[in-house]
């Protein structure tokens, strides 16, 4: 393997490795969206 070839790999996967971290990072610092209290939302429906 030349150089360059050698070059482009370690900068393709550095930048793939790099993207994939910083969306992981956020996924797992999100805060998680409150959920829908499904007994209050039916209480004024009629039987």
């Amino acid at each position: 393997m030349n150089t360059s070839a050698l070059i482009m790999m370690i900068t393709t996967m550095t930048v793939v490795i790099s993207i994939t971290a910083y969306f992981f990072y956020k996924v797992l610092t999100i805060p998680p969206r409150p959920e829908p209290d499904s007994f209050s939302e039916n209480d004024e429906e009629p039987r």
